[in-house]
């Protein structure tokens, strides 16, 4: 396989062609984002603690029957994985009020929920990504009823997942957000990453923050908190 030119680049990634039609390279950035990019920074190591976190947990994941576009990790920062297009909806799962849902409705951050709830949000950083419903979606051909049903079915199994393994690391999963693509065939894939940037992770015993609310609320030692969480993921 032979990277060619880049093709896109993110806040946290950039993204390269390749000479495989149905493959491109994502690199991982150390850049750091927040509040719809009005807080930024840089922490040191992200970007290998995200890609290989992120693979790590994609494979898991595979191997518990959910359809990924990971391929192959080739080195600290670099992955290929297959091509897709972004289905244009961030798919944020909650298992305990924290973040934004504690501040919209007016409730204090640690209560969980009897069930895990689902919300949407419209990848649009012009608009400030705001909540969306499933009507919505679908009035603006951002997905169907179908893509919408196998979206929510594969979120919910990647939180049972997720939760699982994490609580075996003395880990609370509180919330994350995931991406769905869909490849050439039409078929929906978990893309994106699953790391500390995308993720609430509360240390089940002392509830300390090991994720990117360190860097969100200023509340310092934020790259103890990536390797830490690194640490325990990879064993």
């Amino acid at each position: 396989m032979v990277v060619l030119e880049q093709i896109y680049e993110g806040k946290a990634k950039k993204v390269f062609r390749t000479d495989d039609p149905g493959l491109v390279l994502v690199s991982y950035k150390d850049d750091a984002t927040a509040f719809n990019g009005e807080k930024r920074g840089t922490i040191v190591g992200k970007g290998a603690i995200n890609n290989r976190v992120t693979n790590h947990l994609m494979q898991l994941l595979e191997g518990e029957g959910v359809p990924t576009h990971f391929v192959e990790e080739l080195s600290d920062r670099e992955t290929v994985v297959k091509k897709v297009s972004i289905v244009p909806l961030e798919v944020i799962i909650r298992n305990i009020s924290a973040g934004s849902f504690s501040k919209r409705y007016g409730v204090e951050e640690g209560i969980v929920f009897d069930a895990p709830t689902i919300e949407f949000s419209y990848k649009n950083d012009d608009l400030g990504d705001p909540l969306i419903n499933d009507y919505h979606a679908v009035a603006l051909k951002l997905a169907t009823w179908e893509e919408l049903d196998t979206i929510k079915t594969l979120a919910f199994r990647v939180n049972d997942v997720l939760k699982a393994f994490f609580k075996a690391v003395n880990v609370d999963l509180v919330d994350f957000k995931l991406e769905f693509g869909k490849t050439a065939d039409g078929a929906i894939v978990l893309a994106d990453e699953i790391s500390p940037d995308t993720c609430r992770f509360w240390d089940s015993t002392t509830h300390e923050k090991l994720d990117k609310d360190r860097f969100r609320r200023d509340l310092g030692g934020v790259e103890d908190a990536y390797s830490e969480m690194m640490r325990r993921i990879m064993g």
